[in-house]
Protein backbone atom coordinates (compact mmCIF):
# COMPACT_ATOMS: atom_id res chain seq x y z
CA UNK A 1 0.00 0.00 0.00
CA UNK A 2 1.27 3.20 -1.19
CA UNK A 3 1.84 5.77 2.29
CA UNK A 4 3.64 8.16 1.12
CA UNK A 5 2.24 10.05 -1.51
CA UNK A 6 3.73 12.80 -4.04
CA UNK A 7 1.36 15.21 -6.70
CA UNK A 8 2.32 16.87 -9.03
CA UNK A 9 -0.18 19.09 -10.07
CA UNK A 10 -0.49 23.31 -11.30
CA UNK A 11 -2.27 26.38 -9.07
CA UNK A 12 -2.53 28.23 -12.06
CA UNK A 13 -2.90 26.94 -14.98
CA UNK A 14 -6.96 27.36 -14.89
CA UNK A 15 -8.23 25.54 -11.66
CA UNK A 16 -9.06 22.33 -12.87
CA UNK A 17 -5.46 20.56 -11.68
CA UNK A 18 -5.88 22.08 -8.46
CA UNK A 19 -9.31 20.61 -8.02
CA UNK A 20 -8.41 17.34 -8.97
CA UNK A 21 -5.78 16.81 -6.57
CA UNK A 22 -7.92 18.53 -3.91
CA UNK A 23 -10.72 15.94 -4.67
CA UNK A 24 -8.51 13.09 -3.66
CA UNK A 25 -6.96 14.68 -1.29
CA UNK A 26 -10.09 14.89 0.95
CA UNK A 27 -10.10 10.81 0.94
CA UNK A 28 -6.84 10.21 1.51
CA UNK A 29 -7.14 12.38 5.24
CA UNK A 30 -9.18 9.42 5.80
CA UNK A 31 -6.20 7.74 6.70
CA UNK A 32 -3.81 8.52 9.19
CA UNK A 33 -0.97 6.57 8.03
CA UNK A 34 -0.74 7.92 4.54
CA UNK A 35 1.18 11.10 3.91
CA UNK A 36 0.76 13.04 0.70
CA UNK A 37 2.81 15.98 -0.97
CA UNK A 38 1.51 18.73 -3.40
CA UNK A 39 3.64 20.28 -5.31
CA UNK A 40 2.78 22.72 -8.47
CA UNK A 41 4.81 21.47 -11.57
CA UNK A 42 5.73 24.76 -12.24
CA UNK A 43 7.06 25.39 -8.99
CA UNK A 44 9.97 23.15 -9.72
CA UNK A 45 11.43 25.85 -12.36
CA UNK A 46 12.06 28.45 -10.03
CA UNK A 47 10.62 31.87 -10.58
CA UNK A 48 10.43 31.49 -14.15
CA UNK A 49 8.62 28.54 -14.22
CA UNK A 50 5.77 30.06 -12.54
CA UNK A 51 5.93 32.81 -14.91
CA UNK A 52 5.19 30.00 -17.93
CA UNK A 53 2.51 28.52 -15.78
CA UNK A 54 0.93 31.96 -14.99
CA UNK A 55 0.71 33.14 -18.38
CA UNK A 56 -1.96 30.33 -18.62
CA UNK A 57 -5.03 32.74 -17.62
CA UNK A 58 -3.80 36.10 -19.86
CA UNK A 59 -3.05 33.27 -22.79
CA UNK A 60 -6.93 31.95 -22.60
CA UNK A 61 -8.69 35.55 -22.02
CA UNK A 62 -6.51 37.78 -24.48
CA UNK A 63 -4.90 35.41 -27.22
CA UNK A 64 -6.94 32.16 -27.95
CA UNK A 65 -5.23 31.98 -31.44
CA UNK A 66 -1.62 31.77 -29.81
CA UNK A 67 -2.79 29.51 -27.55
CA UNK A 68 -4.08 27.39 -29.84
CA UNK A 69 -0.71 27.29 -31.61
CA UNK A 70 0.24 25.94 -27.81
CA UNK A 71 -2.11 23.15 -28.42
CA UNK A 72 -0.75 22.17 -31.92
CA UNK A 73 2.80 22.29 -31.10
CA UNK A 74 1.98 19.93 -28.03
CA UNK A 75 0.18 17.39 -30.70
CA UNK A 76 2.56 17.54 -33.58
CA UNK A 77 6.13 17.74 -31.80
CA UNK A 78 5.30 16.50 -27.96
CA UNK A 79 9.03 15.77 -27.44
CA UNK A 80 9.69 19.98 -27.51
CA UNK A 81 7.71 20.53 -24.44
CA UNK A 82 9.42 17.29 -22.79
CA UNK A 83 12.55 18.62 -23.18
CA UNK A 84 12.10 22.07 -22.26
CA UNK A 85 10.37 21.22 -18.92
CA UNK A 86 12.84 18.53 -18.22
CA UNK A 87 15.57 21.22 -18.32
CA UNK A 88 13.96 23.30 -16.18
CA UNK A 89 12.59 20.89 -13.47
CA UNK A 90 15.48 18.44 -13.46
CA UNK A 91 17.31 19.88 -10.47
CA UNK A 92 14.92 20.70 -8.20
CA UNK A 93 12.46 17.44 -8.86
CA UNK A 94 15.96 15.14 -8.05
CA UNK A 95 15.72 17.04 -4.78
CA UNK A 96 12.81 16.55 -3.77
CA UNK A 97 12.83 13.17 -4.46
CA UNK A 98 15.84 12.51 -2.51
CA UNK A 99 14.19 14.38 0.47
CA UNK A 100 10.57 12.54 0.09
CA UNK A 101 11.13 9.29 -1.02
CA UNK A 102 7.64 9.18 -2.00
CA UNK A 103 6.04 5.63 -2.78
CA UNK A 104 3.77 6.79 -5.71
CA UNK A 105 4.54 9.55 -7.84
CA UNK A 106 1.07 11.27 -9.11
CA UNK A 107 0.77 13.80 -11.82
CA UNK A 108 -2.26 15.47 -12.95
CA UNK A 109 -1.14 18.47 -15.38
CA UNK A 110 0.39 16.84 -18.72
CA UNK A 111 3.60 18.98 -18.75
CA UNK A 112 5.41 16.74 -16.22
CA UNK A 113 4.57 13.45 -17.39
CA UNK A 114 7.00 12.69 -19.61
CA UNK A 115 10.01 14.90 -17.47
CA UNK A 116 9.72 13.01 -14.43
CA UNK A 117 9.57 9.77 -15.87
CA UNK A 118 12.30 10.73 -17.86
CA UNK A 119 13.96 11.54 -14.47
CA UNK A 120 13.38 8.22 -12.65
CA UNK A 121 14.56 6.28 -15.48
CA UNK A 122 18.05 8.08 -15.84
CA UNK A 123 18.47 7.77 -12.13
CA UNK A 124 17.10 4.47 -11.88
CA UNK A 125 14.72 5.22 -9.68
CA UNK A 126 11.94 2.45 -9.20
CA UNK A 127 9.20 4.43 -7.90
CA UNK A 128 5.46 3.51 -9.25
CA UNK A 129 4.71 6.49 -11.73
CA UNK A 130 0.87 6.78 -12.23
CA UNK A 131 -1.35 9.94 -14.64
CA UNK A 132 -4.29 10.97 -13.98
CA UNK A 133 -6.15 12.76 -17.08
CA UNK A 134 -7.86 16.30 -16.19
CA UNK A 135 -9.30 16.46 -19.74
CA UNK A 136 -12.49 14.52 -21.06
CA UNK A 137 -12.35 13.93 -24.88
CA UNK A 138 -9.13 16.03 -26.58
CA UNK A 139 -6.05 14.87 -24.99
CA UNK A 140 -2.44 15.35 -26.09
CA UNK A 141 0.09 12.89 -26.48
CA UNK A 142 1.79 14.61 -23.11
CA UNK A 143 -0.92 12.96 -21.23
CA UNK A 144 0.19 9.38 -22.75
CA UNK A 145 3.44 8.11 -21.72
CA UNK A 146 3.58 4.65 -22.23
CA UNK A 147 6.34 4.41 -19.44
CA UNK A 148 3.75 5.06 -17.08
CA UNK A 149 2.77 2.23 -14.76
CA UNK A 150 -0.90 3.49 -14.83
CA UNK A 151 -3.13 6.03 -16.47
CA UNK A 152 -6.17 7.10 -15.01
CA UNK A 153 -8.76 8.13 -17.56
CA UNK A 154 -11.99 10.18 -16.99
CA UNK A 155 -13.81 8.74 -20.22
CA UNK A 156 -13.58 6.29 -23.19
CA UNK A 157 -12.83 8.54 -25.80
CA UNK A 158 -9.50 9.35 -23.67
CA UNK A 159 -8.50 6.05 -23.49
CA UNK A 160 -8.89 5.12 -26.94
CA UNK A 161 -6.79 8.53 -27.74
CA UNK A 162 -4.09 7.01 -25.41
CA UNK A 163 -4.11 3.91 -27.08
CA UNK A 164 -3.64 5.85 -30.42
CA UNK A 165 -0.69 7.24 -28.62
CA UNK A 166 1.24 4.36 -27.71
CA UNK A 167 -0.20 3.08 -24.52
CA UNK A 168 -1.22 -0.19 -23.53
CA UNK A 169 -4.68 -1.40 -23.30
CA UNK A 170 -3.94 -2.83 -19.72
CA UNK A 171 -2.11 0.12 -18.53
CA UNK A 172 -5.11 2.81 -18.21
CA UNK A 173 -8.28 2.62 -16.10
CA UNK A 174 -11.57 4.66 -16.66
CA UNK A 175 -12.80 5.75 -13.56
CA UNK A 176 -14.50 9.14 -14.19
CA UNK A 177 -13.92 12.63 -14.10
CA UNK A 178 -13.40 13.50 -10.31
CA UNK A 179 -14.94 16.36 -7.99
CA UNK A 180 -14.55 17.57 -5.10
CA UNK A 181 -16.97 16.64 -1.82
CA UNK A 182 -18.61 19.80 -1.43
CA UNK A 183 -20.31 19.46 -5.07
CA UNK A 184 -21.19 15.44 -4.68
CA UNK A 185 -22.13 15.37 0.00
CA UNK A 186 -25.95 16.48 -1.11
CA UNK A 187 -26.17 12.84 -3.41
CA UNK A 188 -25.23 10.94 -0.23
CA UNK A 189 -27.00 12.82 1.96
CA UNK A 190 -30.63 11.40 -0.28
CA UNK A 191 -31.17 15.63 -1.05
CA UNK A 192 -32.98 15.61 -4.93
CA UNK A 193 -33.37 18.99 -7.37
CA UNK A 194 -36.89 19.55 -7.33
CA UNK A 195 -37.83 19.53 -11.04
CA UNK A 196 -38.58 23.12 -12.16
CA UNK A 197 -42.01 23.84 -13.84
CA UNK A 198 -41.83 27.63 -14.67
CA UNK A 199 -44.44 29.22 -11.34
CA UNK A 200 -41.25 31.62 -10.46
CA UNK A 201 -38.37 33.08 -12.36
CA UNK A 202 -35.73 30.67 -13.87
CA UNK A 203 -32.34 30.98 -11.52
CA UNK A 204 -29.50 31.59 -14.30
CA UNK A 205 -25.67 30.87 -13.74
CA UNK A 206 -23.50 32.68 -16.04
CA UNK A 207 -19.74 31.36 -15.58
CA UNK A 208 -16.57 30.49 -17.24
CA UNK A 209 -14.04 29.07 -15.79
CA UNK A 210 -11.93 30.06 -13.27
CA UNK A 211 -10.23 32.84 -15.29
CA UNK A 212 -13.38 34.42 -16.52
CA UNK A 213 -13.55 34.18 -20.10
CA UNK A 214 -16.62 34.37 -22.59
CA UNK A 215 -19.38 36.49 -23.38
CA UNK A 216 -20.78 36.89 -20.17
CA UNK A 217 -22.64 40.53 -20.40
CA UNK A 218 -24.32 40.08 -23.95
CA UNK A 219 -25.21 36.12 -22.57
CA UNK A 220 -26.78 37.67 -19.38
CA UNK A 221 -28.85 40.83 -21.45
CA UNK A 222 -30.46 38.21 -23.96
CA UNK A 223 -31.85 36.12 -20.95
CA UNK A 224 -32.77 39.27 -18.70
CA UNK A 225 -34.28 40.42 -21.94
CA UNK A 226 -36.31 37.42 -23.21
CA UNK A 227 -36.86 35.57 -20.05
CA UNK A 228 -38.84 35.72 -16.51
CA UNK A 229 -35.25 35.06 -15.40
CA UNK A 230 -32.63 36.05 -12.14
CA UNK A 231 -28.69 36.23 -13.10
CA UNK A 232 -26.23 35.45 -11.27
CA UNK A 233 -22.50 35.70 -12.83
CA UNK A 234 -19.49 34.27 -11.55
CA UNK A 235 -16.23 36.19 -13.30
CA UNK A 236 -13.54 34.48 -11.46
CA UNK A 237 -10.36 35.44 -11.15
CA UNK A 238 -10.69 38.39 -14.12
CA UNK A 239 -11.13 41.17 -11.74
CA UNK A 240 -11.22 43.44 -15.01
CA UNK A 241 -14.33 41.75 -16.09
CA UNK A 242 -16.07 41.62 -13.02
CA UNK A 243 -16.00 45.67 -13.14
CA UNK A 244 -17.45 46.00 -16.35
CA UNK A 245 -20.13 43.50 -16.12
CA UNK A 246 -21.00 45.62 -12.23
CA UNK A 247 -20.95 48.75 -14.37
CA UNK A 248 -23.06 47.25 -17.00
CA UNK A 249 -24.96 45.34 -15.94
CA UNK A 250 -26.71 46.54 -12.49
CA UNK A 251 -27.14 49.71 -13.74
CA UNK A 252 -29.85 48.71 -15.84
CA UNK A 253 -30.91 45.41 -13.95
CA UNK A 254 -30.21 46.50 -10.00
CA UNK A 255 -32.68 43.40 -8.99
CA UNK A 256 -31.72 40.39 -11.12
CA UNK A 257 -28.48 40.45 -11.22
CA UNK A 258 -25.75 39.44 -8.80
CA UNK A 259 -22.05 39.44 -9.89
CA UNK A 260 -18.92 37.01 -7.91
CA UNK A 261 -15.77 37.07 -8.32
CA UNK A 262 -13.51 33.94 -7.69
CA UNK A 263 -15.50 31.99 -4.78
CA UNK A 264 -14.41 29.28 -3.02
CA UNK A 265 -18.30 27.65 -2.50
CA UNK A 266 -19.47 27.75 -6.08
CA UNK A 267 -21.27 24.79 -4.97
CA UNK A 268 -24.20 26.74 -3.66
CA UNK A 269 -24.63 28.65 -6.50
CA UNK A 270 -25.16 25.57 -8.48
CA UNK A 271 -27.32 23.86 -6.34
CA UNK A 272 -29.98 26.79 -6.07
CA UNK A 273 -29.75 27.10 -9.64
CA UNK A 274 -32.23 25.85 -12.16
CA UNK A 275 -29.79 26.09 -15.53
CA UNK A 276 -25.91 27.08 -16.14
CA UNK A 277 -24.33 28.93 -19.15
CA UNK A 278 -20.57 28.01 -19.24
CA UNK A 279 -17.53 27.39 -21.27
CA UNK A 280 -16.66 23.66 -22.00
CA UNK A 281 -14.31 23.47 -18.98
CA UNK A 282 -14.33 19.70 -18.05
CA UNK A 283 -14.24 20.69 -14.40
CA UNK A 284 -16.92 23.25 -14.46
CA UNK A 285 -19.07 20.46 -16.93
CA UNK A 286 -18.51 17.88 -14.12
CA UNK A 287 -18.98 19.95 -11.33
CA UNK A 288 -22.62 20.78 -12.52
CA UNK A 289 -23.35 17.51 -13.41
CA UNK A 290 -22.47 16.71 -10.14
CA UNK A 291 -25.03 19.23 -8.69
CA UNK A 292 -27.92 18.20 -10.95
CA UNK A 293 -27.81 21.46 -13.30
CA UNK A 294 -28.65 21.28 -16.67
CA UNK A 295 -25.82 23.67 -18.49
CA UNK A 296 -25.67 25.48 -22.13
CA UNK A 297 -21.99 25.59 -23.66
CA UNK A 298 -21.32 28.85 -25.09
CA UNK A 299 -18.13 28.18 -25.90
CA UNK A 300 -15.17 26.49 -25.35
CA UNK A 301 -11.28 26.55 -25.97
CA UNK A 302 -9.20 25.33 -28.84
CA UNK A 303 -7.86 22.46 -28.71
CA UNK A 304 -8.07 20.84 -25.40
CA UNK A 305 -11.65 21.55 -24.85
CA UNK A 306 -12.62 20.87 -28.52
CA UNK A 307 -14.31 17.82 -27.53
CA UNK A 308 -16.43 18.70 -24.75
CA UNK A 309 -19.25 20.33 -26.12
CA UNK A 310 -20.35 17.14 -27.78
CA UNK A 311 -19.38 14.69 -25.25
CA UNK A 312 -22.41 16.80 -23.72
CA UNK A 313 -24.60 16.32 -26.05
CA UNK A 314 -23.93 12.92 -26.64
CA UNK A 315 -24.36 11.52 -22.86
CA UNK A 316 -27.30 14.34 -22.72
CA UNK A 317 -25.89 16.15 -19.80
CA UNK A 318 -26.62 19.45 -21.52
CA UNK A 319 -26.86 21.38 -24.79
CA UNK A 320 -24.36 23.85 -26.89
CA UNK A 321 -25.12 26.73 -28.35
CA UNK A 322 -22.58 27.98 -30.21
CA UNK A 323 -24.19 31.20 -31.85
CA UNK A 324 -25.55 33.95 -29.49
CA UNK A 325 -28.32 34.25 -31.78
CA UNK A 326 -29.60 31.73 -31.31
CA UNK A 327 -29.59 31.30 -27.57
CA UNK A 328 -33.26 32.72 -27.02
CA UNK A 329 -34.32 29.94 -29.01
CA UNK A 330 -32.22 27.14 -27.50
CA UNK A 331 -33.41 28.28 -23.81
CA UNK A 332 -37.20 28.67 -25.25
CA UNK A 333 -37.16 24.94 -26.51
CA UNK A 334 -36.17 23.99 -22.88
CA UNK A 335 -38.48 25.69 -21.27
CA UNK A 336 -41.34 23.98 -23.86
CA UNK A 337 -44.52 21.89 -22.44
CA UNK A 338 -43.42 22.92 -18.50
CA UNK A 339 -39.64 22.56 -19.21
CA UNK A 340 -39.79 18.98 -20.26
CA UNK A 341 -36.58 19.18 -22.04
CA UNK A 342 -34.71 21.04 -19.17
CA UNK A 343 -36.10 18.09 -16.37
CA UNK A 344 -35.17 15.43 -19.02
CA UNK A 345 -31.78 16.56 -19.19
CA UNK A 346 -31.70 16.58 -15.21
CA UNK A 347 -32.56 13.12 -15.22
CA UNK A 348 -30.18 12.25 -17.00
CA UNK A 349 -27.50 13.76 -15.39
CA UNK A 350 -28.35 12.00 -12.33
CA UNK A 351 -27.94 8.91 -13.80
CA UNK A 352 -24.45 9.49 -14.90
CA UNK A 353 -22.88 10.85 -12.22
CA UNK A 354 -20.93 9.04 -9.77
CA UNK A 355 -20.11 10.64 -6.01
CA UNK A 356 -17.78 8.05 -5.29
CA UNK A 357 -14.97 8.59 -8.08
CA UNK A 358 -13.05 10.29 -6.51
CA UNK A 359 -12.96 7.80 -3.59
CA UNK A 360 -12.45 4.90 -6.22
CA UNK A 361 -9.54 6.29 -7.51
CA UNK A 362 -7.94 7.54 -4.26
CA UNK A 363 -8.41 3.74 -2.99
CA UNK A 364 -6.91 2.33 -6.32
CA UNK A 365 -3.80 4.97 -5.91
CA UNK A 366 -3.37 3.22 -2.29
CA UNK A 367 -3.42 0.14 -3.48
CA UNK A 368 -0.54 0.43 -5.86
CA UNK A 369 2.29 -1.81 -4.72
CA UNK A 370 6.21 -0.62 -4.40
CA UNK A 371 8.22 -1.83 -6.83
CA UNK A 372 10.85 -2.36 -3.99
CA UNK A 373 13.07 -0.72 -1.83
CA UNK A 374 13.08 3.17 -3.25
CA UNK A 375 16.96 4.44 -3.30
CA UNK A 376 17.29 7.54 -4.66
CA UNK A 377 21.36 7.21 -5.82
CA UNK A 378 23.37 10.39 -5.17
CA UNK A 379 24.30 13.01 -8.15
CA UNK A 380 27.36 12.26 -8.42
CA UNK A 381 26.78 8.45 -9.15
CA UNK A 382 24.21 8.67 -11.28
CA UNK A 383 25.42 11.36 -13.76
CA UNK A 384 27.60 8.70 -15.62
CA UNK A 385 23.99 7.02 -16.05
CA UNK A 386 22.18 10.20 -17.14
CA UNK A 387 21.79 9.61 -21.76
CA UNK A 388 22.01 13.62 -23.13
CA UNK A 389 18.99 15.00 -23.39
CA UNK A 390 18.84 15.71 -27.23
CA UNK A 391 19.59 12.68 -27.76
CA UNK A 392 16.72 10.95 -26.55
CA UNK A 393 14.56 9.17 -28.97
Amino acid sequence: MAKNILIISSDFTGYGHKSITDSLCEHFAAHNDVKVTVIDGFSLGGSFGLRIGKLYGPLTRRVKDLWKIVWDISIKSPSIFIELVELSIREKLYEKLRELKPDLILSVHPNFNGPVLNVLEDYRINIPFVTLIADLVSITPLWSDPRADYIISPTKEAKYKCIEFGVSEDKIKVMGFPVRSRFTNHIHSGEHAMDYDGSRPLECLIMSGGEGVGNMSRIARILLNNFNCKIKIIAGRNKALKKRLENNLKADFPDRVEIYGFMQNIQDLMLTSDIAFLRGSPNVMMEAVACNLPFIITGALPGQEEGNPGYAQKNNLGLVCKELKLLKKTVGGLLENNAYRLNEIKRAQREFRNPDISKNIADFLLSIEAKGEIEVPDRVKSRYNIRPLLLRK
